[in-house]
């Protein structure tokens, strides 16, 4: 076997090998996502905000299945504020604190739509110690959650090539 067939031969496995899985955050009116970040099958990534109404923080932490499903996984918030609360049947109250935080709650969500506050609510997205304030890249602007898997060929691309923004690098 030839060189070439061998070099072939890796890079088509590696194209049908699973990598793990990829979240985008794409402006609804837009194809090119502002953030696209690996990570693997039951990661968990979370949104940290302000309440816009209350001006209280507030974390939501959600998870993405291997099919690329994303689910929130729970919720904490420093009061109970305008729009926040336990959703019937959906995980378990409790107090930790200072804070409210509803556990347990593995709920599909699916690929979800988020208006970006501005830099007074600071939508940021948190995961592996990286955080990325989405209000600093687009205030106002309508954007989708959405995870899908991919192959390792595609991951170790994407490692050569990141798509953050220079400012979303790991800090």
């Amino acid at each position: 076997m030839t060189l070439v067939g061998i070099l072939a031969l890796v890079l088509g496995t590696l194209a049908v090998l699973p990598g793990g899985l990829e979240l985008r955050v794409t402006p609804v009116k837009g194809n090119d996502p502002l953030i696209a970040i690996l990570l693997c099958p039951h990661e968990r990534f979370t949104l940290h905000y302000y309440h816009s109404v209350e001006d209280a923080p507030i974390w939501e932490t959600h998870s993405i299945d291997p099919d690329g499903c994303i689910y929130i996984e729970d919720e904490r918030y420093l009061k109970f504020g305008a729009g926040m609360g336990k959703m019937p049947g959906k995980g378990r109250m409790e107090r930790q604190g200072d804070y409210e935080v509803v556990t347990d709650m593995h709920a599909a969500t699916g690929d979800f739509i988020l208006r970006i506050g501005s830099l007074g609510v600071n939508h940021t997205l948190l995961w592996r110690g990286n955080r990325v304030n989405l209000s600093e890249i687009a205030p106002h602007v309508a954007v989708r959650f959405s995870a899908k898997p991919v192959s390792q060929l595609y991951k170790w691309w994407r490692k050569l090539f990141p798509s953050l923004p220079p400012r979303a690098r790991a800090r």
